[in-house]
């Protein structure tokens, strides 16, 4: 087919296709051997002919390929529509950036639902009943609250020192918070890392190495803070050391903040490994295994600087 040929077939057709951008050349039965570019037909003389200007390494998917890769192929190589073949190499369809878009757009809001410890739901809210509204959050809202009376139990089995000294308690929720939020950091970097491809499963030991560093450097800061706030600024009951205090508060800031950047940046990429959705292992489970394991940190240094 010459040029002329080509574009006399675009007039004939490119009011009833959804893109116009790019032209793809089949044989007889259908088969993809390359595509041209309308830009590329328009700029060339009518005699040339499209075999020789075409280009034959085309990117492509088949009809089983998970519409989310496909959504990444479309981004990778910024691509306006992307042809669909079969198991045979016959072309099927296309694939616009359109429909990817639609297809992030789906994604990012089913991560967020999973992120929240939600089940995904397929309707959008102000459709959605209550009942189904109910059934996609009760389930993660009961294992969160199991997990929750873990934590509590695990709280009580330090109340002798806390009876002792309760001003200790009060530093709980602080240690908590700042433990979820920071493994919610890292977790969030990761999950984003995992979904645009830039970090793979293999890369597990380069991330903690990285989220380990700035987790020192965090660290640092945030137990220099509090050190200087309870040691200065915070009452000591008669016959307590203010500075055992400080210190036991620090030391387990200190560790707590290390221990969940760690987990949050490898949870993720355990979940990818075994096949689950990185997105389920975020803020909810990451906050509760941090909350447990800072409680236990805080009360070992209690333990052996004030009792």
């Amino acid at each position: 087919m010459t040029i002329k040929e080509a574009l006399d077939r675009i007039r004939r057709i490119c009011k009833d296709k959804e893109t116009s951008y790019t032209c793809y050349v089949l044989d007889k039965n259908r088969i993809l051997e390359g595509m041209i570019t309308v830009k590329t037909i328009l700029m060339a003389k009518d005699e040339e002919m499209i075999d020789d200007l075409m280009d034959t390494q085309v990117i492509y998917t088949t009809t089983n390929e998970d519409k989310e890769n496909v959504a990444k192929l479309l981004s990778k190589y910024d691509l306006f529509a992307l042809p669909v073949v079969d198991n045979e190499n016959r072309m099927v369809g296309i694939v616009t950036i359109d429909d990817a878009v639609d297809v992030i757009e789906d994604e990012a809001t089913e991560d967020f639902e999973k992120m929240a410890a939600m089940l995904p739901s397929d309707r959008p809210y102000l459709e959605s009943k209550v009942t189904t509204l109910f059934k996609n959050r009760i389930v993660w809202l009961i294992v969160l609250m199991i997990s929750g009376i873990i934590v509590g139990e695990i709280l009580g089995y330090y109340e002798a020192k806390i009876a002792a000294i309760p001003l200790l308690v009060t530093f709980v929720p602080m240690l908590n918070d700042t433990g979820g939020n920071c493994g919610n950091q890292s977790s969030t970097m990761v999950i984003r890392g995992l979904t645009t491809g830039d970090i793979t499963t293999k890369d597990w030991l380069k991330v903690w190495w990285k989220e380990f560093r700035v987790s020192l450097l965090v660290s640092i800061v945030l137990a220099s803070f509090n050190f200087i706030r309870i040691a200065f600024f915070t009452k000591a009951p008669e016959g307590v050391n203010v500075y055992m205090i400080a210190i036991s508060v620090s030391g387990a800031l200190f560790l707590t903040v290390i221990l969940a950047k760690s987990v949050g940046g490898l949870l993720p990429i355990l979940a990818k490994k075994l096949k689950l959705d990185p997105a389920v292992m975020a803020a909810p489970l990451i906050t509760t295994l941090v909350d447990a394991a800072a409680i236990v940190i805080y009360f070992t240094f209690v333990s052996h600087l004030l009792f």
